[in-house]
């Protein structure tokens, strides 16, 4: 009888150990996703195109890893990779305009002082 409550003590301990484990790793693509929006947040005005296609990537690194867990998370949790997922969206998005817009704004400026030269050579010709 001894043997059988041990090997039932162990397999309840496995089994708990196991859910622990998974739940665990459910919680860390969340707070992946977490930490993901915040990079986004702070740092994707600065990001270039390579920094795009890493954050593409980490995105649907991220999402693979709810997707293992979908049928485990609670409701409060599956609105919260909602509303985290829609945040890394808006940053996304917002990260792209502002970096097309700067980039944009610079090469204005630079055209601006392309024409600024040639206007300040024309003049210096026909002063001569």
């Amino acid at each position: 009888m001894k043997i059988k409550t041990m090997i039932a003590a162990a397999a309840m301990t496995l089994c708990f150990v196991m859910t622990l484990s998974s739940c665990s790793t459910k919680l860390q693509a969340i707070n992946r996703l977490e930490k993901f929006s915040y990079e986004l947040r702070d740092n994707s005005q600065y990001y270039t195109v390579n920094d795009w296609r890493d954050a593409g990537e980490e995105f649907l690194d991220i999402r693979r890893d709810i997707k293992k867990h979908e049928f485990d998370y609670t409701p409060e949790q599956k609105k919260k990779i909602g509303v985290l997922e829609g945040k890394c969206a808006g940053y996304m998005a917002k990260g792209v305009k502002n970096g097309i817009v700067d980039k944009v704004k610079g090469f204005g400026n630079e055209l601006n002082g392309i024409l600024q030269g040639i206007l300040n050579a024309v003049t210096d010709f026909t002063d001569d």
